[in-house]
C-alpha cells in the first residue's frame, strides 16, 4: 500500500433502554471481532475505541450537563482509525461494519495531521 492515508470511522447508533440478550451480545462481539480482525489482518488498523455511556457535556459557557450528546436520535458509540489508499477504499471497509446491521451509521472522515 503506497501513499496510504489515515481515515477515521465514527460509529453512531440510536441508544435504547432495551438490553440485548446474552445470545445477541455474543453475536455482536463476534461480528465486531471479525470486522476489526479483518482490518487488522490487512495491516490497515491504527486504533479503535468503544465509548461508554457515562459522560459530561461541556458547553461554550463552561456549563456542564451529565450524560452523553445525542443528536437526531443517535450518539457516538466509538471510532476506528485505519489506513487506506483513498476515501473510497476506506468507505468499502466501512460498509462491512456491524453497526450498519443494527440500524446505525458509519461516518468516514479523512484525518488531517496537526503539525
Amino acid at each position: 500500500m503506497t501513499d496510504s492515508k489515515e481515515f477515521m470511522l465514527m460509529f453512531r447508533f440510536e441508544p435504547t433502554n432495551e438490553l440485548p440478550t446474552p445470545a445477541q451480545m455474543e453475536e455482536m462481539h463476534k461480528s465486531w471481532g471479525e470486522f476489526i480482525g479483518n482490518i487488522a489482518m490487512q495491516g490497515k488498523l491504527v486504533s479503535t475505541h468503544q465509548l461508554g455511556f457515562d459522560g459530561l457535556v461541556i458547553a461554550a459557557d463552561q456549563s456542564t450537563t451529565p450524560g452523553i450528546h445525542i443528536a437526531e436520535g443517535q450518539t457516538l458509540g466509538g471510532n476506528m482509525i485505519l489506513k487506506a489508499d483513498s476515501m473510497e477504499a476506506a468507505s468499502e471497509l466501512a460498509k462491512k461494519c456491524p453497526i450498519l446491521y443494527m440500524g446505525g451509521t458509519v461516518e468516514v472522515r479523512d484525518i488531517t495531521p496537526m503539525n
